[in-house]
This record gives structure tokens, sequence and C-alpha cells, in this order.
């Protein structure tokens, strides 16, 4: 079994135990989070003409990471129109789909793997790179992320990258 089908069956579980407990909100939230995984794996499948294709673990949260940041979008629209029930709901959902994907970095943990970064681009090149090379800097942080098996947004990624290369 891979180890998406693993998500999907510790997310199927989940929704059974949510509705036993009566919990409509969180069942709600899990099986979105199943149908976003389902309608991945059907979109690859018809991409790669397959009959079977399973998502990756890396797939898999790439769909959980697009739909906090479609939750993110949308507290910052409900705050903005004077909803904050909605909001508050979507904050909800985003405590939930982040159960299921690896821990967040933290701002200090982040800033020393981009030092760590720059000095490995610093290190290859011979000079220190500067904001041209934000590009080359943004790779080699979100190797650094993968490798460690953390996770980090990529706005908040993408200003410690800039802040580091102008300095």
């Amino acid at each position: 079994m891979s180890e998406t089908g693993t998500l999907e069956a510790l997310i199927s579980q989940q929704i059974v135990t949510a509705m036993k407990a009566r919990d409509a909100e969180r069942a709600g939230t899990l099986r979105m989070i199943k149908a976003a995984l389902m309608n991945k794996t059907i979109e690859k499948r018809a991409a790669q003409k397959q009959i079977e294709a399973a998502l990756t673990q890396q797939e898999s949260e790439q769909v959980l990471a697009t739909m906090i940041k479609q939750r993110r979008d949308s507290i910052e629209q409900f705050t903005k129109g004077n909803r904050p029930e909605l909001a508050a709901k979507e904050a909800a959902e985003i405590v939930i789909i982040e159960e299921f994907l690896p821990k967040a970095l933290d701002e200090a943990g982040l800033a020393a793997l981009v030092q760590e970064a720059i000095a490995e681009l610093t290190a290859s090149t011979g000079q220190k790179p500067g904001p041209k090379e934000m590009g080359a800097a943004m790779k080699t942080v979100q190797a650094k992320l993968q490798v460690a098996g953390v996770r980090a947004e990529g706005r908040v990624v993408s200003e410690l990258v800039k802040k580091a290369l102008a300095g």
C-alpha cells in the first residue's frame, strides 16, 4: 500500500471516529481532505493515462498545503468583509488539515536553514549571492526543508531569503 493509501485510510478512520462522536464540523473537514486527495489521484491518473496512480507523500502534502493556503486567503477575505464567524470556521479547518502534515518549522529554525543555504551557495560560487540569485537560494532552502522532513509556508521562506540576500 502506498503512503497516500495509508493517509487516506487514516482519514477514513478519523471520519468514522468523528461521526461516532457526532462531530459534524470535523467529519465535514475530513471529507473535504479525502475528496481533495481523491481528485488529485484522479487528475494524476488521467494525466498519465493509467488505471492505477497513487499519490506520493509529497503530492499529498502539496494538496493539503494548497487547502491551507486557500483557507488562509478565505480568512483574510472574511475578515475584510466583517464575517468573523466564517473566518473562525476556516481557521478551525486549518487546524484539522495541519494534523496530517509534517510539523511546521518555527521562524528561528527557518532563519537558520536560510543562512545555511546561503552559506552553501557562497561556498559553491565563491561570492555571496545577491537578490538576483533568489531562485537558486529558494531551491536550496526548499531542498533542505524536504531533507529535514519539515514544512514552511512559501511566503515566509521567500521573505527570509529576500532579507538574507539583501543584507
